[in-house]
């Protein structure tokens, strides 16, 4: 049976339904029309010209701002201003690119959008949704870099907060560096073939745009950098990449840009879909999960497919829950790899334990219980509990314990820890589907543990806490809530 058949996602990921579609519009060299000579039309006409319009203005009166603005007009340094002092009528949408109308009453504005839709002109009336064929979004102007930021009219202030936030993140030199890609861009692409060649490079331009200003040999080493592609034979790697516990907002930024530089991505069943979203469409995604008494992928297929991807010249990232050096299997992974000579490197996600332990507001080590923490798996290959492992140290009081993977095997930790000394009162947190929005929480003591996990089940992931540091963990939002364990702390 083959066990990858039936998961397999080839398809790039569907595009979630949208409020509007955004688009780009070229306007150089076009000619627009706005009606009305408000504050508010200013602004759009001003928004115009910048891309380049001939801005027709049919207008009586101007507003102080917009006398101004198309005063200084031959100042602009793409479009241009020509003012009519005259109400519109509808002969003056003949050739128009776009129409946008600042209308005082609905009748006007009625008027205005179906005179546009009958010219066959894509109209605007400002501030009247239902007269609109298209909005205008709150814009981060790095260009040609420009990012719009839409909420479809629903909350104009988030939208603005939105921009502020992305204003911060990106760097002023980013306008430079996209000037300087747009300048090189045909000499690039006739020295690089399409697809991996030219996504390589650009991909390595991309670490310098978000650095300092492009200086005056800037160009010239990037010239190079094709050179040094073009001569280079195509070659893949893998890279495994921590997903954390499920909240995509948890996910490193070099996490992010490695799912958005991916070619194939091969991910486990706990792999969250807010995370599988932040990848780059055109990804293949495998789901290669591997669950607890489920039927599962055999590790040695998956290495083999990592191996396969990667000599066919593949980014690949491999996803793991959590952090990938964390009972991940990474360690045979990576010996695989390295036998078949292809290249792999490891970005760190935040491991369950360290989530849980945020979530509780607890510290693992706090000083006044636990001089250490230790994480320990809860199941071996074969699905129980390790034989290997020295209760009696894990029963030592000063020491937080977190199990993974021990959901099937809790009855038993209970009866080791009990046997090796530790006290029925020790305080105990299990978490299930840490991060996630069906989150689950139990707090009691190690005896009433094994009943606790019975309730809670073994569908989703679960973490269990075992030490002194869980005594006042607050429950109080808890989906699960011991009373006892209330009482007693």
């Amino acid at each position: 049976m083959d066990v990858l058949q039936p998961p397999r996602n080839e398809m790039p990921a569907r595009m979630a339904p949208l409020a509007k579609l955004p688009v780009f519009w070229a306007l150089e060299g076009r000619r627009v029309v706005v009606a009305g000579g408000s504050d508010a039309a200013a602004w759009k006409a001003e928004l115009l010209a910048a891309c380049g319009a001939q801005v027709h203005v049919y207008a009586q009166q101007l507003s102080e701002t917009f006398g101004k603005l198309i005063g200084r007009g031959a100042e602009h340094p793409k479009g241009e201003f020509i003012h009519h002092p005259q109400a519109w009528n509808t002969s003056i949408f003949e050739g128009a690119a776009i129409a946008i109308g600042d209308c005082e009453d609905e009748d006007e504005a009625r008027a205005f959008f179906e005179a546009a839709r009958a010219a066959g002109v894509p109209v605007n009336v400002i501030d009247k949704p239902a007269f609109c064929q298209f909005q205008f979004g709150s814009i981060v102007n790095r260009s040609p870099v420009v990012v719009s930021i839409s909420t479809d009219g629903a909350a104009p202030i988030l939208a603005q907060a939105i921009r502020r936030r992305i204003e911060t993140l990106l760097p002023a030199s980013l306008k430079n560096w996209a000037e300087l890609a747009q300048s090189l861009r045909e000499k690039i692409n006739d020295r690089l073939t399409p697809g991996p060649q030219r996504r390589a490079f650009w991909e390595r331009f991309v670490d310098r745009a978000f650095g300092s200003e492009p200086g005056s040999g800037s160009e010239a080493d990037i010239l190079a950098d094709a050179g040094r592609v073009a001569s280079s034979a195509q070659k893949g790697r893998v890279t495994l990449v921590g997903a954390g516990p499920g909240d995509a907002e948890l996910l490193t930024l070099k996490a992010v840009r490695a799912l958005q530089a991916a070619d194939v991505i091969l991910f486990d069943d706990l792999v969250s879909d807010e995370v599988l979203e932040l990848a780059r469409r055109e990804a293949k995604r495998m789901l290669v999960g591997k669950r607890g008494g489920r039927v599962s992928c055999r590790q040695e297929d998956i290495n083999d497919m990592l191996v396969k991807f990667a000599k066919a010249g593949k980014r690949v990232v491999r996803l793991k829950s959590g952090d990938p050096m964390v009972f991940g299997r990474a360690g045979e992974e990576i010996a695989c790899l390295e036998r078949a000579g292809i290249p792999v490197d490891v970005v760190p996600g935040i491991t369950s334990a360290s989530a849980m332990a945020s979530r509780l507001g607890v510290s693992l080590t706090h000083r006044d219980h636990a001089q250490g923490v230790r994480f320990v798996t809860g199941h071996s290959r074969k699905g129980v509990l390790p034989d290997n492992l020295d209760w009696k140290s894990l029963a030592d009081p000063r020491t937080t314990t977190i199990y993974y993977m021990a959901g099937r095997t809790a009855g038993e930790i209970v009866s080791k820890l009990t046997d090796a000394g530790m006290t029925h009162d020790m305080p105990v947190v299990i978490v299930s589907a840490v991060t996630r929005p069906n989150e689950r929480r139990w707090a009691g003591r190690l005896s009433e543990m094994a009943a606790a996990m019975a309730e809670i089940g073994i569908d989703e992931p679960v973490l269990i806490g075992i030490g002194h540091v869980f005594r006042k963990a607050d429950f109080a939002n808890s989906a699960q809530w011991s009373d006892q364990t209330a009482a007693s702390a």
